[in-house]
C-alpha cells in the first residue's frame, strides 16, 4: 500500500530459460507496472492477543524494525484492525490483528505487491488472466485490489499516495504458490504474462522431501521478476502439515543461528533442517500461527 514511484526503464527478460516461459513472450505490448521487491509483503494475520508476541518473535529472528502500529479500517466494508508493516533485512509482512470478524475474502489474499498503476496494473492483470476479487478500493494511505489467479492464488495489488523509499533486501525472500498439477501451467503463464518475469527452472521431479514426502517427487517451478522470487510447487495435494501452510520462504546467511533465535523467542520449529536443491531449509511456526519456510545456500 504506497505512491507512484518513477521507473527508470521498463524491462523485459531477454531471453526465458524454460519452455513455459515463452508463453510470456507477448508481454512485451503490455505497460509494465512492477516497482521492487522491497515493496512488496507478506500478509499475516493474527488474534489480537498475538499481534506483539509475534512482532517480537519475527524480529529477533530476522532483525529489523516495525512500523507504528495504528488501528484502521483496511477493508472496503466495516471492520477494524491493528496495522504495521515488519520491514526485515530478508522480507516485509504487513500484520493485522483483526478486532472485529475479517470481512471475504481478506485474510486469504497471501501477498501485497506495489503496483505504479492501479487502474491500469488491474487492466493488465485481467488480461493476463486474472480475476477481481474485490474491486479498487481507497484505504487510509492509498487504494487497494485483490485479484486471484488461475489456479485460485489471491494476492492484493496496492498504491499509495506518498511515494515510499525501503531499503533493498539482502536477500529477496520467495512467494510459495502451492497448486494442482493441472492448474500450474496456466497460473505460470499468467503470472509471467503481467509480471514480465522469467522462468529459471523448472524440475518435472523435484525431491518430495520439499513437501515432506521423502519417497516421492513433484513439480517445482522458480520465477523470477521485479517483483521478487516465486516457487510454484505443483503437487497431488497430499501434503502432510505443515506443508502448503507457509506462505513465504525466507533466506537467511546462516540457518542454524536462525533457527536458534527463532527458538529462543518463542517460535517452534516444525521441520528440522534438510538438504535439498543446493539449500539447507526448514520450517517455522511463530507466535499466532504464522508458518515460513527458512533457507540458507548449501555451503
Amino acid at each position: 500500500m504506497t505512491a507512484r514511484p518513477h521507473l527508470a526503464s521498463l524491462w523485459l527478460a531477454a531471453s526465458l530459460v524454460m519452455p513455459l516461459a515463452a508463453h510470456a513472450r507477448d508481454a512485451g505490448a503490455n505497460t509494465f507496472y512492477g516497482v521492487g521487491a522491497q515493496y512488496d509483503t507478506t500478509h499475516v494475520y493474527v488474534a489480537p492477543d498475538d499481534v506483539d508476541k509475534f512482532v517480537a518473535s519475527f524480529l529477533a529472528t530476522f532483525g529489523g524494525q516495525s512500523t507504528k502500529q495504528v488501528v484502521a479500517t483496511v477493508t472496503p466494508t466495516p471492520s477494524s484492525t491493528t496495522s504495521q508493516l515488519l520491514q526485515t533485512p530478508v522480507g516485509t509482512v504487513s500484520l493485522f490483528g483483526f478486532k472485529t470478524p475479517i470481512p471475504y475474502p481478506f485474510g486469504a489474499e497471501r501477498t501485497g505487491y506495489l503496483v505504479t498503476d492501479i487502474d491500469a496494473a488491474v487492466r493488465a492483470a485481467q488480461a493476463a488472466g486474472a480475476d477481481v476479487l474485490v474491486s479498487t478500493f481507497p484505504d487510509p494511505i492509498g487504494r487497494d485490489v485483490v485479484i486471484q489467479w488461475p489456479g485460485g492464488v489471491n494476492m492484493q495489488l496496492y498504491w499509495h499516495t506518498t511515494k515510499p523509499n525501503y531499503a533493498t533486501f539482502e536477500t529477496i525472500p520467495e512467494n510459495r504458490v502451492y497448486l494442482s498439477t493441472e492448474r500450474a501451467d496456466a497460473f505460470t503463464r499468467s503470472f509471467l504474462r503481467f509480471s514480465h518475469g522469467k522462468v529459471v527452472s523448472d524440475d518435472p521431479r523435484a525431491p518430495g522431501i520439499e513437501i515432506g514426502r521423502v519417497e516421492d517427487s513433484f513439480r517445482r517451478i522458480r520465477i523470477e521478476s521485479v517483483f521478487g522470487k516465486m516457487t510454484v510447487l505443483a503437487t497431488d495435494g497430499h501434503l502432510p502439515f505443515p506443508y502448503g501452510r507457509e506462505m513465504t520462504g525466507y533466506e537467511v546467511k546462516d540457518l542454524n543461528d536462525t533457527l536458534a533465535k527463532a527458538r529462543a523467542s518463542g517460535a517452534t520449529v516444525l521441520v528440522e533442517p534438510f538438504a535439498s536443491d543446493h539449500r539447507q531449509s526448514a520450517m517455522v511456526q511463530f507466535p499466532g500461527g504464522y508458518v515460513a519456510e527458512i533457507h540458507a545456500a548449501a555451503k
